[in-house]
Order: structure tokens, then C-alpha cells, then sequence
């Protein structure tokens, strides 16, 4: 399971607060803990209370690659943002994200390919997020394609099919497992599938339970990456026993510890 760790958002208290007062401790802390934790890449997200946002992301893409090489998703609906930070991060990159629209997707595929990024692309057109799995798996397809043209190779494209809070959509979720398993089939390699994971349980009782059991759910269907907390143990464990239970590992009675250590 790819895990992007959620916790460097500026939507959160104490890395808006870092960000505004340069805390970069705070933020090295938390690109630490959650790599231990068992991310593999990091989400940077300056959140939408940020005047600069380029030089607020510069700053934190410095901060957290004096401590860590990994993986960075660059996390910010800003073109202008994204065209600016993309070329000055060192190490491998990827654009969070472009929506499916074939001009749009074709610039940051583009953009990814040129500097040997990966992209994620969202299953949301002008028409907003599709209200069926059909719409999701055509737009899924239609990234594809364009990512394909742009000289991005698919195992470097994630595709989000966007779940949606189940208190907001009861139907999201089964719509999202059915797009995950039919998207994986238009290409050789497929692209990877991945979720905005905490969405699902946004402003829900069970938090935790909810993500814990979906994750679990999604990954029988085929997701293998998820933006999400690594922080939480309980969901790093749902997530590799899940794994386990697809046979994409062979069972030992320390396959926990197994599945940490192979990431080192």
C-alpha cells in the first residue's frame, strides 16, 4: 500500500501556525513521524489561509527535505502555484492534483512527465463530481488517455475516483468501489487507484472506524495508494492486513512487523 501522509495541511491547527510563524520544527517533526509510521511519500498542503501560497509551499518543501527524501505530493488547485514549486523540488514529485477535463489534465500530465513526476488526476469534469461509477470509470479512462499522450507513463498516474463524506452520499462509497476495480483494466501497467481516504468519515461519528473498514473494502477491489493518517496504528494494521488477505503477501505471524520493515 503507497500511503501519502495527510498531516502536512495547513488545514490542521499547528502546521497553519508553523507555516505562519516558520515553525520549522514542527514540521520536520511531523515529516518524521509519519515516514516512521510507515508513509511513503509526504502531502504538502499550505491550505487556503496562506497569502503566498508559492512561497509558503517553497518553504515548506525546504523544510521537510532537510529531514526526509521522500516523495513529495505537491498538494494545491493553483496552476500558477503548481507550474512555479514543481521544477524546484528536489527528488521525485508528484502533482496533487488536475481534474479530468483533457485540457486541463493534459498540462499537469505535461508538467509531471517533463520532471519525472507522477500525477494525480481526479475523476471530476465542469460538470463537478460524477454522481455514478460509469462517469467516474469514463473519466478514469479519459485521464489515461491523456496522460498516455502526454508522455507520462501509467505507473506514474494515480487516479482518485473522489469519495464523497457517506453522511453527505450513502451511495459514494459503492460507486468508488465499483470505479477502483474497472479502472485498473484500461491499461497494462494500470495506473495506480487512490483515495482522499478521511473524506469518507468527514464530520461523522466513528471516524476512525469508517476509514478503517473502507480502506479495507477498497483494497479487496484493487486500490493500492490513499492519501491518510499513518499517524493512526490501527489503520497502518487494517490497511496490511487487508493486503495480506488479497495475497499480496505471504502470511507469518509477525507479517505486521514484516510489512514495516520491508519498507525500510
Amino acid at each position: 500500500m503507497y500511503v501519502i501522509g495527510e498531516r502536512i495541511n495547513g488545514m490542521f491547527a499547528d502546521v497553519k501556525q508553523a507555516i505562519r510563524e516558520k515553525k520549522a520544527d514542527v514540521i520536520q517533526e511531523l515529516a518524521r513521524r509519519q515516514m516512521a509510521a510507515g508513509a511513503w511519500a509526504l502531502d504538502v498542503n499550505v491550505g487556503p489561509a496562506v497569502a503566498d501560497g508559492k512561497g509558503a509551499m517553497l518553504w515548506l518543501v525546504e523544510t521537510i527535505r532537510a529531514v526526509s527524501d521522500a516523495p513529495l505530493a505537491i498538494d494545491t488547485a493553483k496552476w500558477e502555484v503548481m507550474a512555479a514549486v514543481v521544477p524546484q523540488v528536489p527528488g521525485h514529485v508528484i502533482l496533487n492534483s488536475s481534474k479530468a477535463d483533457p485540457e486541463i489534465a493534459a498540462k499537469y500530465a505535461g508538467l509531471a512527465a517533463e520532471h519525472n513526476g507522477s500525477l494525480i488526476g481526479l475523476t471530476i469534469d465542469a460538470a463537478g463530481v460524477p454522481g455514478n461509477s460509469e462517469k467516474r470509470v469514463e473519466l478514469g479512462a479519459q485521464l489515461i488517455a491523456t496522460a498516455m499522450e502526454a508522455g507520462l507513463p501509467t505507473d506514474r498516474l494515480f487516479i482518485d475516483p473522489i469519495i464523497l463524506p457517506v453522511n453527505v452520499s450513502s451511495k459514494t462509497p459503492v460507486d468508488c468501489l465499483e470505479a477502483i476495480a474497472q479502472i485498473r483494466a484500461f491499461s497494462d501497467p494500470p495506473p495506480h487507484l487512490l483515495l482522499g481516504l478521511s473524506n469518507v468519515s468527514q464530520r461523522c461519528s466513528n471516524r476512525g472506524l469508517i476509514n478503517r473498514t473502507y480502506l479495507s473494502m477498497c483494497i479487496a477491489k484493487g486500490l493500492d495508494s490513499a492519501i491518510m493518517d499513518p499517524l493512526d496504528t490501527e489503520l497502518i494494521n487494517s490497511a496490511i492486513t487487508a493486503e495480506l488477505l488479497t495475497g499480496k503477501m505471504i502470511y507469518c505471524d509477525s507479517y505486521l512487523e514484516a510489512a514495516r520493515s520491508s519498507k525500510q
